[in-house]
């Protein structure tokens, strides 16, 4: 079982509470519609899948229902931090 901390409930919470909304740091392209169908469907789909740090966004949805982006290891699931989304803490120990 993971323990995550909520950075806006400020508690560490067992992993039942929240819920994993995918791979962070992805964004939507400013131009849909100049997309070909391979790159729109490359965007929707495909995702990194690290052996390692990866960034991922999850929802304390039996807490204060607020997303924020989780750094967890891969391999070990050990969660090395967990910040509001965009936060720079986060994207920089992500991606070393």
């Amino acid at each position: 079982m993971l323990l995550i901390r909520c950075p806006y409930c400020c508690e560490e919470r067992s992993e039942e509470e929240f819920t994993c909304a995918g791979e962070g740091g992805i964004r939507r392209p400013a131009s849909p519609s100049d997309l070909s169908d391979a790159e729109w469907a490359d965007y929707l789909h495909f995702r990194t899948n690290p052996k390692g740090l990866h960034r991922e966004i999850w929802c304390h949805t039996a807490g204060c229902g607020r997303y924020f982006e989780v750094v967890r290891h891969t391999v070990t699931y050990a969660i090395h931090s967990t910040a509001p989304i965009g936060a720079k803490a986060a994207a920089d120990e992500a991606n070393g």
